[in-house]
C-alpha cells in the first residue's frame, strides 16, 4: 500500500497544470501571432512613411535638378550674349578690367553665379569678378602674375564652343561653365568662365525654397558642404548611393531622413544629400503605435479573459475531481462529488463517485482483514512466547531438580561424615597427647611430621570443609526452591525469601564487585505461581548485574501498598542499579520479544518480554525508568491475590 501510495504521489508531482498548458498554447498561437502581426504592420507602416518621405525628397531632387538646369541655361545665354557683345570684345581686347566688371555686375546680381572670369586668347586670366561672403561684387585681376587656363580645358574648347563640368576641389565643389569668345570676324579673342560654388549660402537658398536640408558629396564619398555643420559628420558607404536607399540620422535631437540624389551638370554627375525632418511622420507613427498597442492590448486582454473563463469552466470539474482524489487519499473518507452537468465531465464525476464508494468499501474490508491478521499475529507471538517460556522453565526446572538431586546425596554424605571425622581427629589427638614424652623416638617423629602444626591446622581444615559442604547444601536447596516444579499451582510465597534465594544463586557474580542494599518492609505473602515470579526476579537482577561494568551497587526495596476500597492489597518491588543506563529509543523497545542489546549468542531478547507477560498474567504491572550514565530502576507491582480468572 505504501509503495502504491508513494508511486501515486511521485506521478502527481510530475504532472503539470492543464490550465497553464492551455494558457501557454493560447499565448503561443493567438497572442504572440497577434503581437507579431501588429509589430509587422507597424514596421511596414514605418517603411511606408519612410518611402513617402523618400519619394518627396526625390521630387525635391528633381526640383533642384530643374534649378541647376535653369542656371545652366542662364550661363549658356550669358555666354551667347557675351559672344556677340562688342563691348565685351573691346574690353577683353584692351584688357579693361573695370569695363568688364561694369558689364558683368548686373549678370552676377540676378543669378546664382558665384564668379565670372575672362581669359585672353592665350588662356591668361584677364580679370575675375566674384561675390564675396557678404554678397558684394569684387574684382580680381593680375598684372604681374600669370594665371593660366588649364590646358585640359583649352584642348576641350579647341573643338567645342563651350564645355561644362563639376569641379571637385579640396574644400568645395564648383559648377563650371567655359565658353569661347570670338569677335565679329569670327576670330578667337578670349575665353569666358562662369562658376557656381556650391557652398552653404547656395544650399541655404535652396533650403529656404524647398524646406529641406542639403549636403554635397564629393568624389571620395565625403560630405564637403551642408546646410548644417553636423551633416559633415555623416559617414556614407557605397550602399548609401544605391537607389531608394533611405538614411535615418538624428541631428539636434530630431530625426531626419536622407537620400543621396544624383543630379547632372551637363554630362557631369553631382551627388546631393536631401533630407527632411521626420517629425510629422514620427507623430503619425507614434499615434499609429499607440492605436496598435491599444487595440492589441485590448484584444489580448479580452482573449486572455476569454480563455481563462473558458478554461475555468471547462477544467473546474477536473479540478474538483483532483481535489476529491487528494481528499480521498488524505482523509481516507468517502467522497461524493456533486454532478454539475450532464456532459462527459458529469459522466466522469459519476464514475468517480461510484469508484470512490467501491474503494472506500474495499478499504474498510481490507482494514478489518488487516486488524484480524494483526490480532492473529499478536496471539501467535504471545503463544510462541509462552511456549518458549514454558519450555525454558520446564527444562530449567528439570535441570535444576536433577542437579540438585544428584548433588544432594554426595554432599549429604560428606556433610554427615565431617562430624565423625572431627570426632575421630579429636580422639587421635587425645591419644597422642597421652603418650609419655620421654620416648626419644616418638619425640623425633612428632617433630618430623610437625605435629603441633597439624594439631592446630587440622580442626581448621575440617571446619572449612564443613562450611563448604553447608554452603553447597544451601545452594542446592536454593536451586530446588527456585525451580519449585512441585509448585505448578498457585501458592503463597514470601517474596523476601524468593529474592534472597535468587541473590544466593547469583552470589558468584555479586561477590567482591557489587554491593546489594536491601530495604525490606513487612509485606504479606503473595498468592502466585512461585517459579514464574522467581523467573521475573532472576531476569531483572541478571540484567542489573550485567549493566554494571566493574564495581557498583544495587538497591532492592520492598514496600506494601494499601488496598483501595473493593481491591486487594499489593506489593511493590523496586530493583535499582548503578549501571550504564539506556537511551530513550532503547527504553521504548525493551519489552518487545527478541529485542536485545547484547551481542550474538549472549541473549535471546525474551527475558523481559516473558517477565512482562508473567506480571500481566498475575494482574500486576512492571515499570522501568532509566537514564544514560546513571542507571536503571525496575518497579514491579504484584497484587497479593491474582485476578479471579487467573486463579
Amino acid at each position: 500500500m505504501n509503495k502504491l501510495k508513494n508511486r501515486y504521489q511521485s506521478r502527481m508531482k510530475k504532472h503539470r497544470s492543464l490550465k497553464s498548458i492551455l494558457l501557454v498554447w493560447f499565448i503561443l498561437f493567438s497572442v504572440i501571432p497577434l503581437v507579431f502581426v501588429g509589430w509587422y504592420s507597424l514596421f511596414k507602416f514605418e517603411q511606408a512613411l519612410d518611402g513617402e518621405v523618400s519619394q518627396r525628397l526625390a521630387g525635391n531632387g528633381r526640383e533642384i535638378e530643374s534649378i541647376l538646369n535653369n542656371q545652366y541655361q542662364q550661363m549658356a545665354e550669358l555666354s551667347e550674349l557675351y559672344y556677340r557683345d562688342p563691348k565685351i570684345h573691346y574690353a577683353l581686347t584692351t584688357l579693361d578690367q573695370q569695363s568688364l566688371k561694369d558689364i558683368t555686375t548686373a549678370a552676377l546680381n540676378r543669378s546664382e553665379t558665384s564668379a565670372i572670369s575672362f581669359y585672353d586668347k592665350t588662356g591668361r586670366l584677364v580679370t575675375s569678378i566674384f561675390k564675396d561672403d557678404k554678397n558684394q561684387i569684387r574684382i580680381f585681376g593680375l598684372n604681374n602674375e600669370k594665371v593660366l587656363l588649364n590646358e585640359k580645358y583649352l584642348m576641350s574648347l579647341k573643338d567645342k564652343k563651350n564645355i561644362a563640368f563639376v569641379n571637385q576641389g579640396k574644400n568645395n565643389v564648383s559648377l563650371m561653365y567655359f565658353s569661347k569668345i570670338n569677335n565679329s570676324m569670327g576670330r578667337l579673342i578670349g575665353y569666358l568662365e562662369q562658376s557656381i560654388i556650391v557652398q552653404q549660402s547656395f544650399l541655404n537658398r535652396i533650403k529656404a525654397k524647398l524646406k529641406i536640408e542639403l549636403f554635397v558629396v564629393d568624389e571620395n564619398q565625403n560630405v564637403s558642404e551642408g546646410t548644417k555643420s553636423e551633416l559633415k559628420k555623416i559617414n556614407l558607404t557605397k550602399e548609401s548611393f544605391s537607389k531608394d536607399k533611405f538614411i535615418s540620422i538624428n541631428i539636434d535631437n530630431l530625426s531626419y531622413g536622407f537620400i543621396v540624389y544624383p543630379t547632372y551638370w551637363d554630362k557631369s554627375k553631382l551627388y546631393l544629400g536631401l533630407g527632411a525632418v521626420k517629425k510629422d511622420s514620427q507623430a503619425i507613427l507614434k499615434n499609429v503605435n499607440i492605436a496598435f498597442v491599444t487595440v492589441i492590448s485590448i484584444v489580448s486582454v479580452f482573449l486572455i479573459i476569454t480563455i481563462i473563463f473558458t478554461a475555468n469552466w471547462f477544467l473546474e470539474p477536473i479540478d474538483k475531481l483532483i481535489r476529491g482524489f487528494k481528499s480521498f487519499e488524505k482523509n481516507e473518507q468517502l467522497i461524493q462529488l456533486p454532478i454539475s452537468n450532464r456532459t462527459e465531465m458529469g459522466l466522469l464525476t459519476e464514475s468517480f463517485n461510484e469508484m470512490s464508494y467501491k474503494v472506500f468499501q474495499a478499504r474498510n474490508d481490507l482494514k478489518k482483514k488487516i486488524k484480524e491478521l494483526e490480532n492473529t499475529n499478536s496471539e501467535l507471538k504471545e503463544a510462541q512466547t509462552k511456549l518458549v517460556h514454558s519450555a525454558k522453565m520446564t527444562s530449567l526446572g528439570q535441570l535444576v531438580a536433577g542437579v540438585a538431586h544428584e548433588l544432594n546425596n554426595p554432599i549429604g554424605f560428606i556433610f554427615s561424615n565431617m562430624t565423625h571425622l572431627k570426632e575421630y581427629a579429636d580422639n587421635l589427638f587425645e591419644l597422642i597427647d597421652s603418650i609419655q614424652p620421654n620416648d626419644i623416638q616418638f619425640k623425633n617423629k612428632k617433630n618430623t611430621i610437625d605435629y603441633d602444626f597439624i594439631k592446630k591446622d587440622l580442626p581448621r581444615l575440617i571446619k572449612s570443609c564443613q562450611d563448604g559442604a553447608q554452603r553447597t547444601r544451601d545452594i542446592v536447596l536454593g536451586l530446588r526452591n527456585f525451580s519449585r516444579l512441585e509448585e505448578a499451582q498457585l501458592k503463597e510465597i514470601d517474596i523476601q525469601e524468593s529474592i534472597d534465594t535468587t541473590l544466593e544463586i547469583l552470589k558468584g557474580e555479586i561477590k567482591n564487585r557489587v554491593v546489594v542494599n536491601k530495604n525490606y518492609e513487612p509485606v504479606p505473602k503473595i498468592l502466585c505461581f512461585a517459579s514464574q515470579i522467581n523467573q521475573v526476579v532472576m531476569n531483572i537482577l541478571s540484567n542489573a548485574l550485567q549493566a554494571i561494568q566493574g564495581n557498583g551497587q544495587i538497591w532492592i526495596t520492598i514496600l506494601p501498598i494499601k488496598p483501595i476500597a473493593g481491591q486487594v492489597g499489593k506489593v511493590q518491588i523496586s530493583i535499582q542499579d548503578s549501571g550504564v543506563g539506556m537511551e530513550p529509543q532503547v527504553l521504548e523497545k525493551i519489552f518487545e520479544p527478541f529485542f536485545t542489546t547484547k551481542g550474538v549468542g549472549q541473549g535471546t531478547g525474551l527475558g523481559l518480554s516473558i517477565s512482562y507477560g508473567i506480571i500481566q498474567n498475575h494482574g500486576g504491572e512492571i515499570q522501568v525508568r532509566s537514564q544514560k550514565g546513571i542507571g536503571t530502576e525496575f518497579v514491579v507491582i504484584i497484587p497479593v491475590e491474582p485476578p479471579k480468572e487467573k486463579a
